[in-house]
């Protein structure tokens, strides 16, 4: 199902969003912000690196649930990975160019100089959609380029946004269509959908962090493993919240492979097979062209941990829809 007939079915449950009104308007460095009930939900912005990324995001008690860095500096904030930007999606090799990464990513290290050679970028192109209402809906499309500003594919994005006083949810299809000839997407442990959390929400702050998966992986024993949901909770701002990610059975290579960090790094992966070690040939694949790559996600920030969130219950719910 493409991403035009997705939109018509982006309300998973009526009584979610019943109290809550939404506004979704551009801003003017070309993004979009998304308020609900007027307070500002989350910005989509396309012009601060390679990547467009959801920052801040905030979640069912007001409180941002990304790390701040480097978009901002916070004192007791990790600044490190300047390219783990709020909510985004990377990979580090389709076509051979690298859009995980950043400039900033390298510092001076004259062994990363290779890279650089082959950073791209996701430029946003356009919006095809900017609605609020009962639900807010960003549609976009962008393209992949290399250094020169070639196009090596392109992609379809759809963010619907929903809230209701115990959770605040986005739905997260992609589409990535091979619309220039036959391209290469490989096998590596950098690329995927990625949200960086908190700090003191990350296990390694020690404040009460912790990871765990729909099939009880905990902490760094959650990264390499398939899975269906994934589950990053901890304090923020003295309230105990978490972030789940669902990933929906219509997905690319579901269950999803996890590349989930004890730092704070959250990232659903079906790409790197061999590198996360999951088998050892490679997962690299062809994508002829007009073929696509469909991604589905849905995130959850609710109160409490992955118990007091419901999150089993709710992607049983979300895997009955059709996406």
């Amino acid at each position: 199902m493409k991403l035009t007939a997705l939109l018509a079915s982006s309300i998973f449950a009526a009584s979610l969003a019943c109290a809550a009104e939404f506004t979704v308007e551009k801003t003017a460095t070309g993004g979009a912000v998304v308020k609900v009930d007027g307070q500002v939900f989350a910005e989509y912005v396309v012009d601060q690196a390679n990547k467009p990324y959801l920052w801040p995001i905030y979640g069912p008690t007001g409180k941002s649930m990304t790390r701040s860095y480097p978009m901002k500096n916070v004192e007791g904030e990790k600044q490190d990975h300047p390219h783990h930007r709020g909510l985004n999606f990377g990979h580090e090799s389709i076509g051979g160019y690298d859009t995980w990464a950043e400039a900033a990513s390298f510092g001076k290290n004259p062994k990363t100089s290779e890279r650089l050679k082959h950073l791209g970028a996701i430029k946003h192109r356009e919006f095809k959609e900017l609605t609020g209402g009962k639900s807010g809906v960003i549609y976009a499309l962008s393209d992949y380029v290399d250094p020169e500003g070639k196009v090596i594919i392109t992609e379809e994005r759809s963010l619907t946004f929903h809230a209701d006083g115990e959770t605040r949810t986005i739905d997260v299809d992609i589409d990535l269509i091979a619309s220039q000839g036959t391209v290469t997407v490989d096998d590596k442990k950098d690329a995927g959908l990625s949200i960086r959390v908190p700090h003191s929400m990350s296990v390694d702050a020690k404040q009460g962090g912790k990871i765990i998966n729909s099939e009880g992986h905990q902490d760094a024993d959650s990264w390499g493993k398939r899975a269906k949901w994934c589950d990053f909770h901890g304090p923020v701002e003295g309230e105990h919240l978490g972030i789940a990610m669902l990933n929906h059975p219509s997905s690319f290579r579901h269950p999803t492979p996890w590349h989930a960090r004890t730092y704070g790094l959250f990232t659903a992966n079906p790409f790197g097979l061999s590198q996360l070690k999951l088998q050892t040939e490679s997962g690299a694949l062809e994508l002829k062209e007009g073929e696509r790559i469909k991604l589905r996600h849905r995130f959850i920030f609710h109160k409490g941990d992955e118990k007091a969130g419901k999150i089993a219950e709710a992607y049983e719910a979300y895997a009955k829809e059709t996406r």
